[in-house]
């Protein structure tokens, strides 16, 4: 190993020289503090993997009481044109860009629930409704864990 104050090849030790500790020669350790270091062995009582701290997952649909209704896109459209907006105005009283609106109004962007909600004040309409439940079109009655893959199979038999 190489002394980190001259540079000289030797058997160096710890030691702290102007409050930095540093790997020194014995010629240079007139220059610092000797530290006595004792290993101290690692141990652990549970393995690694119980010991790394994971977050819990959470179920994000749980506390969703609410969606956007299936022809959102039109309904937006519709009702700014009965107010007579165009899309630069709705973009300007909701500040949303006009390619925003665009885009929404074409279906190409799912608008935030934020916007929705705006678009609701300003236009004079209902973007939401209330769900009731998981709706999956199979007439399955469902479990607590969903849909399992035989509920598919026997969707495709019929």
């Amino acid at each position: 190993m190489q002394c980190e104050l001259c540079g000289k090849e030797c058997n160096c030790r710890p030691a702290i020289v102007d409050g930095v500790k540093m790997m020194l020669c014995s010629d240079c350790m007139r220059h610092g503090e000797v530290i006595d270091v004792v290993a101290k062995p690692i141990t652990s009582t549970k393995p690694i993997l119980q010991r790394i701290k994971r977050p819990k997952e959470k179920d994000v649909y749980k506390g969703m009481s609410k969606e956007l209704v299936p022809n959102w896109n039109k309904l937006i459209k519709s009702a700014r044109e009965k107010k007579g907006f165009s899309r630069e105005e709705l973009g300007f009283k909701i500040g949303e860009r006009t390619v925003t609106i665009s885009k929404i109004e074409n279906g190409d962007l799912r608008p935030s629930d934020k916007v929705a909600e705006k678009l609701e004040k300003e236009l004079g309409i209902n973007l939401f409704e209330e769900v009731s439940g998981t709706p999956s079109g199979f007439g399955v009655s469902h479990n607590r864990d969903g849909l399992t893959l035989g509920d598919f199979i026997k969707r495709e038999d019929k």
